[in-house]
């Protein structure tokens, strides 16, 4: 494990997050915002690990812009940032809640302080299960509802979801942390009404190479070489391609590489009841005494 890696890829998305939360976002476009996320991460010597993902509203997560994204951030959104930074393949996965209706503050507050206090019992040794139930019991105090079905991970290099699943709600299987590897804990808080589910969506804007198979034909193929020397086996974002190919090229590439199951394509995911949520995120590596948070 290089420690040091994740250290510094968490240095660079703490403060990139820490811009994004600060900064207005109302009449911005989800490119705009997402663009300039991505350029801040490049501009402090990391790489991007996934697109940064912006999620208005009910969906909680894996919206990223489009190509010429027109969409529009307003006063009554909640709009959830989440990003990447890698180092050599070392990731630290971060995320915020910008909210600017106070009547939504609730959500925010819950997922942070969730977050928080998931992270005060981390040590090497904690069982998955305690981290679950102490975001369930510390949302519900705060009069939101956790999202059962969304979960943080391990984290290996190049490699975002490493087979390991921190809970957000109290959960029979459990494993104990371990100081030889990382994770990524986020709470996801919905409304009273919400469902604490979430259901896939039809929109599917972020990829990630599957397999290193060839295809049948030169220009595909070339794209699956591009992919693998820019991203590896990270994810990443149709726009992304744009500048090696126009865009119905990229996309028309794109497809076909999906139904030959050589790129897989990942859905957003939408609250069940299609309430809001609001996440918060830290990347962290358990020690015999405490914790490492990358991301603080």
């Amino acid at each position: 494990m290089q420690i040091q890696d994740y250290i510094n890829a968490g240095k660079i998305a703490s403060e990139v997050r820490e811009l994004a939360r600060k900064k207005y976002h109302v009449g911005s476009t989800l490119l705009e915002i997402c663009e300039s996320i991505e350029k801040e991460i490049e501009r402090r010597g990391g790489k991007c690990a996934f697109p940064v993902n912006t999620s208005l509203n009910e969906i909680a997560a894996h919206y990223t812009a489009e190509p010429n994204d027109a969409t529009v951030v307003k006063e009554t959104d909640l709009l959830k940032i989440d990003l990447g930074v890698q180092i050599n393949g070392y990731i630290a996965d971060t995320a915020v809640t910008v909210c600017y209706d106070p009547s939504y503050d609730y959500l925010v507050q819950a997922a942070e302080s969730a977050l928080r206090e998931a992270i005060s019992i981390m040590h090497a040794g904690t069982k998955s299960s305690d981290v679950g139930k102490t975001i369930e019991n510390t949302v519900k105090q705060m009069g939101g509802i956790p999202i059962a079905n969304l979960s943080g991970h391990s984290l290996e290099q190049y490699t975002i979801h490493a087979g390991k699943s921190v809970p957000n709600i109290w959960s029979i299987g459990s494993f104990s942390f371990q100081p030889t590897e990382a994770y990524a804990c986020e709470p996801f808080v919905t409304t009273p009404e919400g469902s604490g589910f979430v259901r896939e969506g039809r929109t599917r804007n972020i990829f990630s190479l599957a397999t290193r198979k060839r295809a049948k034909d030169e220009e595909s193929n070339r794209m699956i070489d591009f992919i693998w020397k820019r991203f590896n086996m990270l994810p990443f974002a149709s726009r992304w391609l744009i500048p090696e190919w126009d865009e119905k090229t990229a996309r028309n590439l794109l497809n076909g590489l999906v139904q030959n199951k050589i790129v897989r394509s990942y859905p957003i995911l939408v609250e069940a009841n299609e309430q809001r949520v609001a996440q918060a995120e830290h990347t962290f590596i358990p020690q015999e005494n405490g914790v490492i948070v990358t991301t603080i």
